[in-house]
């Protein structure tokens, strides 16, 4: 792909440097949560460690981008640990979190597209998680060199299920693709870049901050667990949804494969991963999980309002 049109002073300044020109560095707003322009920033620098630009001679280590990237992880990482209340670690912390997950309240996207979207609104939809859903479970990779035994064994079985249990036919990104194509919409990975609302750009780029950086690998799996235990009904709804709206079957395939995958994945996730790390980690696990809720809930709002929901605040 090729460098994406900018959206503000801090992605501006972040295209001029894959281009390789000089500029004084931009200032970091103080909430990077909501704020588009730096979420498509840090999102470009991410994708220097996944697929590059083809316009750009630059890498993951240009010191500038880094500069820029640890300062604004610095202050998501931080509005993050803010807002979200982390619970003290249960003796069993498998059972803790899918009762998080189980527990967890707020608008649901998946019920309105099921009963009440109209057809431009599931492709609004289908186009928002593309950002994420075009390199589906990329960043969860990163961590399998970060853990041992059976944690580490565990997230390669769930990540073989990921990537088409040995069928590039089956890979998880190309069903979403064809998804994409199949409703009319474009496939090509970030054709929709300048599109997206902030917090799917935060939704997506949180999975990164946490993969990438060591020190929060018990936060990507906790992220993991929440995301895989959240998955399941919502993919039915969706499911139902697209048929209601006479959808071609190949757009429901992607959400009916995660029905009874995302079921065992959450279990997966929870006791064979998240359990299996060091006690000393399962507070951050925590972290990750309840960030994946904080997120996952900004964005039901934020779709939800845009096509015309009210949403209480």
């Amino acid at each position: 792909m090729r460098i994406p049109q900018a959206r503000g002073p801090v992605s501006g300044w972040t295209a001029q440097t894959l281009r390789g020109r000089s500029a004084p560095p931009p200032q970091i707003p103080d909430n990077v949560v909501r704020d588009a322009d730096t979420q498509l920033a840090l999102w470009m620098i991410y994708e220097l460690t996944y697929r590059g630009f083809e316009d750009t001679d630059a890498d993951e280590w240009h010191p500038e981008l880094v500069a820029l990237r640890t300062g604004i992880e610095r202050r998501f990482e931080t509005q993050l640990r803010h807002v979200t209340d982390v619970p003290q670690p249960a003796d069993d912390l498998a059972q803790q979190l899918l009762d998080l997950a189980e527990s967890a309240q707020g608008p649901s996207v998946a019920r309105f597209l099921q009963r009440q979207a109209t057809a431009d609104q599931m492709r609004d939809y289908l186009r928002e998680r593309s950002v994420q859903q075009l390199k589906e479970s990329d960043p969860h990779s990163f961590v399998l060199g970060r853990l041992d035994g059976p944690a580490k064994t565990a997230l390669a079985e769930l990540q073989y299920d990921e990537y088409g249990s040995g069928s590039a036919q089956r890979l998880h990104a190309r069903l979403y693709a064809e998804a994409m194509t199949a409703a009319g919409l474009d496939p090509t990975y970030g054709s929709y870049l300048g599109q997206v609302g902030a917090t799917t750009l935060a939704s997506a780029n949180v999975m990164s901050m946490f993969a990438l950086n060591r020190r929060l690998r018990a936060a990507s799996m906790g992220h993991l667990a929440m995301f895989e235990a959240t998955c399941s009904v919502p993919c039915r709804r969706i499911a139902g949804g697209l048929a209601r709206l006479g959808f071609p079957d190949t757009v429901a395939a992607y959400f009916e494969e995660h029905i009874e995958a995302d079921a065992v994945h959450e279990h997966l996730a929870a006791r064979d991963i998240c359990a299996n790390l060091e006690a000393e980690l399962h507070p951050d696990v925590l972290f990750g999980a309840q960030v994946c809720g904080y997120l996952d809930g900004l964005l039901a709002e934020d779709l939800l309002r845009r096509w015309g929901m009210a949403v209480a605040s």
